[in-house]
């Protein structure tokens, strides 16, 4: 765009966001008579008005800080002029109080998924082996290695197969109260829809994380339910398909290896006997996330997604949003947009917890804001997290996960997460997540290999240079190409496409992927 443009989000705000590619020069004068005092790069804000020192200054019609200093009109506002406000209190919040008018269904839309026996959809089919202790890691990229080269081949119905590996297992306080919560995760990733229902596990032996405690016969191996479309699986009392690397039969690395390659080729029998088949897309669980945020991820990327968001709840779909550092300083929109003050009080809980887990770091929520983030213009979490929360779109919150814990119902859930791209992630597919939509500004590779991931651009700068990284160019809106509901809908059939196995993301393409990460916020020993 040529002439001197700028974004502002509320008619009581006094900042704007710069939107040229590159920002402006001093001396630069828009439309309205606006004139930069200083130069401003893409996507930081102007003074609107003249500000004195200590005037509150507004973005979203929201108060992101307080002025260090007197900013004249034309100003460049930035994290170094402003003073961030306090995080708001978790006491006296509006409970369940907006009730927004119900949406229309979405009738008639499908997607070709993997249904399981447990009533669960999958959007791939994927071995997946789970890892007991990090101890495992290599011998099982060895196994997975050459199980990719050997016998995937020869089971072309199987998309992949991937090593559950992660940095827990041994060397914690596996019996503390907080324990819990990667256990959870390990065990509820195992059962991922996007792996058919087989469980197959790798251990060394004599960690502390054994396999009963990981995957305890009271919480069932293979689901109790089972549909006509599904496969024959092994009967509920099976045991549980463990490979011990310490057990004597072994004798040197091969025997390792070939015990895991031996065992996996019973499970790819099955899961290669899969089809896809027609399904509602109310079988999606969608995870959304943001990741490398700029001050476009609020303008652009999110609110379209945001707008996907609505139209996956009119059909019946599951939809995550999450990053309780990202959310913390618009708790007051969570807790009015809750369906019953019980949900609202789950979110102020998950909070509070949180609060008490970065004191105890003497951290606090201004932690979060990376370096990039503020040079994509955003000065602080509370203007981040206004850009974040609107991913959630519009509908009403009817459920709230501890993290770890497996989503139970349709609708918006707020998934209560760690705000890192990876923990996040990582905690959403324990949730049950099937899908995957990813926004950023500042740019990033990242993807999972236990799921499609859709990554959004929210510039048309970052879609040029990463054309063959990102699969939706959500910096048309800025542009003036495209509108916020046309992206949605975008997102949203290719959302369907992509869930079907027409379409790859590039992120599958390239086969990116990042490690698991679990969130131990018990002791290390």
């Amino acid at each position: 765009m040529s002439s001197p443009l700028f974004i502002r989000m509320h008619a009581a705000d006094n900042v704007a966001i710069v939107a040229n590619d590159g920002g402006l020069p001093a001396g630069t004068v828009f439309a309205d008579g606006l004139r930069l005092v200083d130069p401003v790069p893409q996507g930081h804000k102007v003074a609107l008005e003249d500000l004195a020192q200590g005037d509150a200054v507004r973005r979203y019609d929201v108060v992101i800080g307080y002025a260090l200093q007197a900013l004249p009109r034309g100003s460049w506002v930035n994290e170094r002029v402003l003073r961030m406000p306090a995080a708001p209190e978790l006491e006296g919040l509006p409970m369940a109080t907006v009730k927004p008018p119900l949406l229309p269904a979405l009738e008639g839309y499908t997607f070709e998924g993997y249904r399981n026996a447990d009533g669960s959809v999958g959007t791939r089919n994927i071995l997946a082996i789970t890892t007991t202790v990090q101890c495992v890691a290599g011998v099982v990229d060895t196994a997975v290695q050459r199980i990719k080269s050997e016998l995937l081949p020869r089971y072309p119905q199987v998309d992949d197969v991937v090593g559950l590996e992660h940095s827990y297992g041994c060397g914690v306080a596996i019996d503390a109260p907080d324990a819990i919560i990667p256990i959870r995760t390990l065990r509820n990733i195992s059962r991922n829809p996007n792996f058919g229902g087989e469980v197959m596990v790798v251990s060394l032996g004599c960690e502390k994380l054994q396999p009963e405690r990981l995957l305890p016969r009271e919480a069932p191996l293979l689901p109790m339910a089972r549909t006509a479309a599904a496969p024959a699986l092994p009967p509920d009392d099976a045991a549980l398909d463990v490979v011990c690397l310490q057990a004597e039969e072994h004798v040197g690395f091969m025997s390792m290896i070939d015990s895991i390659v031996r065992q996996a080729d019973v499970h790819l029998q099955r899961l290669n006997r899969r089809r896809r088949e027609t399904v509602p897309v109310s079988e999606l669980v969608v995870g959304v996330q943001c990741g490398g945020s700029d001050a476009f991820s609020g303008v652009t990327a999110n609110p379209a997604v945001g707008f996907a968001t609505d139209l996956l709840v009119r059909a019946g779909a599951s939809v995550m949003f999450s990053e309780v550092t990202e959310v913390r300083d618009g708790i007051d929109q969570l807790t009015a947009r809750a369906s019953t003050p019980e949900v609202a009080q789950a979110m102020i809980d998950q909070m509070a917890w949180y609060d008490s887990y970065l004191a105890r770091g003497r951290a606090d929520r201004s932690a979060n804001t990376t370096p990039g983030n503020k040079k994509g213009g955003l000065s602080n979490i509370v203007e981040k997290a206004m850009g974040s929360i609107i991913k959630s779109g519009t509908a009403p919150i009817t459920g709230v996960l501890a993290p770890g814990e497996k989503l139970q119902q349709k609708g918006l859930t707020y998934a209560a997460t760690p705000a890192s791209d990876f923990i996040c992630g990582t905690l959403q597919l324990a949730a049950g997540m099937n899908l995957h939509i990813f926004t950023t500004g500042r740019g990033t590779p990242y993807g999972l290999a236990a799921c499609p991931v859709i990554k959004v651009a929210t510039r048309s700068d970052l879609a040029r240079r990463w054309h063959d990284l990102m699969d939706v160019n959500a910096g048309r809106i800025a542009d003036g190409a495209a509108t916020i509901e046309e992206t949605g809908w975008e997102m949203f059939q290719l959302m369907i496409d992509v869930a079907s196995g027409r379409r790859k993301t590039w992120a599958e393409q390239w086969k990116l992927h990042n490690a698991l990460v679990l969130f131990n916020p018990a002791p290390v020993t």
